[in-house]
């Protein structure tokens, strides 16, 4: 059966139902490959409270992840910084955000002497491509060699080097178009902007029985239908329309005045080109008549040019 859910790539949307501690489990146990077992959002000074020329949607998690070492299992907390955009966006600003939390004492591990900090890993959702990268989603793993390259074993645990390095995961949605070749691009199909449904990129349509056999999923279709009912978060995303519609108005109007001043140049330019041409034209021709000695007044007289700069010609 078909339904229709609003669009999570929303920052609204997204923020709603990532405080929903069942659905960031799934997406994030999804995204790391690990079962998360407890999630908490973390407060921060760095969230997206106001607009600017590009918008970026940053959350930030402490996830409880279950893994197992040898015979044992065990869990071990990590920071997940997930940050999420709609247009192309300076890495800079990735880099800056980083840099924040790099710094930030709330995220050294509690009681620890040697001031090392908790593992983190990096998530983009960007709503645009990467270059040429085909893959929909992509993993950025650090890993510790020795001079020869050989891989250290025991070298990624070591909370030295966890608290200096962190692991990357980057999803182009705009490559997802509909491809469910395991359990993350499953979960991540809502996010597909080939699902929108109408002229309005605020609901999408989703055949609700490809998701029968798995509680989690069925669960955020819920969480999005809710969201698409709601009449204060479509509010939201009219707001968030009008201001990428802003974005694209002042976008377009740059481009095309980059394209005038460019042809402007590019006219100036020759016609710069031509009065050279003309000019070494007119000091051949003033070099000519002089060889056959004429004075400079009369070559003005022939040409048409002033004395003065005859003179300077032919100096």
């Amino acid at each position: 059966m078909i339904i229709h859910v609003a669009n999570p790539i929303y920052d609204s949307v997204f923020k709603y139902i990532m405080e929903d501690e069942r659905i960031a489990k799934t997406i994030l146990s999804a995204l790391l490959k690990k079962e998360v077992v407890h999630v908490t959002v973390r407060p921060h000074e760095y969230s997206n409270t106001t607009r600017d020329t590009l918008s970026m949607f940053r959350i930030d998690f402490a996830a409880t992840v279950r893994e197992k070492e040898g015979n044992e299992i065990k869990d071990r907390i990590v920071l997940i910084e997930l940050q999420k955009t709609w247009l192309n966006t300076e890495t800079l600003r990735f880099r800056q955000y980083l840099g924040a939390q790099y710094n930030n004492k709330n995220n050294i591990r509690e009681a620890d002497e040697k001031g090392f900090a908790y593992p983190m890993v990096a998530v983009y959702l960007l709503g645009h491509k990467v270059g040429n990268i085909k893959e929909p989603i992509v993993y950025v793993n650090h890993d510790v060699f020795d001079y020869n390259g050989n891989v250290v074993a025991e070298g990624n645990a070591e909370p030295f080097v966890e608290s200096l390095t962190h692991n990357s995961i980057i999803v182009q949605i705009p490559r997802l178009q509909g491809n469910v070749n395991n359990r993350l691009e499953k979960v991540l199909s809502v996010f597909d902007q080939t699902n929108i449904e109408g002229d309005t990129q605020q609901v999408l349509k989703i055949d609700e029985d490809k998701y029968a056999d798995d509680n989690d999923m069925m669960y955020v279709l819920h969480k999005l239908t809710a969201a698409a009912a709601n009449s204060e978060m479509r509010q939201d995303m009219n707001v968030e329309d009008e201001f990428y519609k802003a974005i694209e108005d002042r976008d377009t109007a740059i481009m095309q005045r980059d394209k005038i001043l460019k042809e402007q140049s590019e006219q100036l330019s020759q016609q710069s080109e031509q009065l050279s041409q003309q000019s070494e034209q007119l000091k051949n021709m003033a070099k000519a008549l002089s060889a056959s000695g004429l004075s400079a007044e009369q070559i003005s007289q022939i040409t048409g040019m002033n004395v003065a700069d005859i003179v300077h010609l032919l100096e």
